[in-house]
């Protein structure tokens, strides 16, 4: 059993953050940057907004229409670089399907990459910084330890295998061309598995698991009555499995927070 939930440690280290950011010489200040229309995003926004305001930092919403052009994003994001009041700028995806998130991405000023997308940034990917700061909290040994992750993507997958290699632990990245067969058996010796492939319930009683085992779902489903899902069924048998919702997008919040004030320390 965990020591403390998730929203306990989110509300621990906001606590420290708030005096953190009190003893700076100017308040942070994340600019987010929002051109689409999905609900999912609106809720993220809202949730980073509230973020900032309570540990004391400042938050900007940009928010353009889905029908705006590339060159005039890649325009605002010019300016923010140049503002020497901006510390943190995010874009918030998806984007609208015109607009080359490559681009995006490359455009941001690597110092204020709060995201940690830019290949020059300095900043650690939030996911992943946030899901390794929890389990450092809660105790978890990484060094030498078998570590799975389940997707292959730029933002979690990628990003997370690297972080975990750099805290020592015997890394296999699985995805959609790895076997069933290798599947179960690498899960099946798994001491951490982070899962991020989108599919609702893809981790369930068909697989074996290790009793000491941590499951860490970054998956976002919806189920057929519209609520929100992990990648993994709730209940598995092992030692620590992060609940969705409630779980991974709270720390990647928390670490957005932590790279705005990292950030604003090095203006």
């Amino acid at each position: 059993m965990p020591s403390m939930t998730i929203k306990e440690f989110v509300a621990k280290e906001k606590e420290q953050l708030s005096a953190e950011v009190a003893a700076l010489p100017h308040i942070p200040h994340l600019v987010i940057i929002q051109a689409n229309d999905s609900p999912a995003s609106d809720a993220y926004v809202r949730g980073k907004i509230k973020d900032c305001d309570e540990v004391g930092a400042r938050a900007t919403l940009c928010l353009l229409p889905p029908t705006t052009e590339e060159d005039y994003l890649l325009g605002k994001i010019a300016e923010y670089n140049e503002d020497e009041d901006v510390d943190g700028i995010i874009v918030q995806l998806p984007l609208p399907s015109h607009i080359s998130e490559a681009k995006v991405k490359l455009a941001v000023d690597p110092k204020k990459d709060v995201d940690g997308f830019h290949p020059l940034t300095s900043f650690v990917p939030c996911t992943p910084k946030g899901i390794v700061d929890y389990l450092t909290e809660e105790g978890f040994p990484f060094v030498g330890k078998n570590a799975v992750v389940l997707g292959r993507s730029e933002i979690v997958g990628k990003p997370m295998a690297k972080l975990l290699l750099s805290k020592h632990c015997n890394v296999t990245v699985l995805h959609s061309r790895t076997t069933e067969e290798d599947k179960a058996f690498y899960i099946a010796h798994a001491d951490l598995i982070v899962v991020a492939i989108g599919r609702l319930g893809f981790l369930d009683a068909r697989f074996k698991y290790k009793p000491s085992a941590v499951i860490v779902d970054v998956g976002i489903n919806r189920n057929e009555e519209g609520k929100l899902r992990g990648d993994a069924v709730a209940g598995l048998p092992v030692a620590l499995q992060t609940p969705v919702p409630g779980g991974v997008g709270l720390l990647t919040r928390l670490a957005l927070v932590k790279n705005l004030i990292i950030a604003a320390k090095s203006r």
